[in-house]
């Protein structure tokens, strides 16, 4: 058998995924780059525009706060935060407005109690221990002899709950744009043409997730021939 990481498995399915992703993260950064020199008229700031979302959907006691990076804009529901990057906190592009209205669209979920996020955050405990012991797993089973291929199996199994993760984040995040773009609008904090660039920059912003989910499965389907074919060679 070739080995894990040189085996034709690697350019059926890894190959096209890692295609994907860089398509994905070329669109997301371009279009963001785009509207991020298009300022909204009325002014708001990235953080202004996430305070009124989120209030506006009814979150209570969260805090936003200012960290560094570029797009490492997120929401921890477990200190109720949402954390808006140097282009986004400060910035009144339309680009900024709608990362932001996105990220308070996951404190609006949180706030409500939204079902399919709080499946989300109940698999997050066992996909961090399956995503670290899958690999190790399956990798020391296709060492041993055949007879402990279960080994094998327990490793796949583990990291089919990482899939699980990617497929059960896609509604959670394009919940929280559909939400992003229906409070910026109905609070008349962008325009319509401007609240078609939010648009555009939380449609590129789905293109990672599916990318990511793409290169999960991918990645299963290639851990499952692979155990295949030594059970098929021994």
């Amino acid at each position: 058998m070739g080995l894990y990481y040189f085996d034709y498995t690697y350019f059926i399915f890894i190959v096209p995924a890692l295609i994907v992703t860089m398509i994905a993260q070329f669109r997301v950064n371009s279009t963001f780059k785009k509207y991020s020199g298009i300022y909204s008229a009325r002014n708001m700031t990235g953080a202004q525009a996430a305070d009124s979302v989120a209030k506006r959907g009814g979150a209570l006691g969260f805090q936003i706060r200012h960290i560094a990076g570029n797009l490492t804009d997120n929401f921890d529901p477990r200190n109720n935060t949402i954390s808006l990057s140097d282009n986004v906190y400060s910035s009144t592009s339309i680009a900024a407005l709608g990362v932001a209205a996105h990220e308070a669209g996951h404190a609006v979920q949180h706030a409500q109690g939204y079902l399919p996020n709080k499946i989300r955050t109940a698999l997050v405990p066992v996909t961090n221990i399956g995503s670290r012991l899958a690999v190790p797993l399956i990798i020391v089973g296709l060492i041993l002899p055949v007879q402990y291929d279960f080994v094998v199996t327990i490793g796949i199994a583990m990291y089919s709950l990482a899939v699980l993760f990617q497929l059960a984040t896609l509604p959670v995040e394009f919940n929280a744009s559909f939400r992003a773009i229906r409070a910026l609008d109905q609070a008349g904090i962008l325009y319509p043409d401007e609240l078609e660039g939010a648009k555009q920059v939380l449609k590129a912003a789905a293109m990672t997730y599916l990318a990511a989910s793409f290169t999960a499965i991918m990645s299963l389907l290639r851990l499952i021939i692979i155990a295949g074919n030594r059970r098929g060679r021994d």
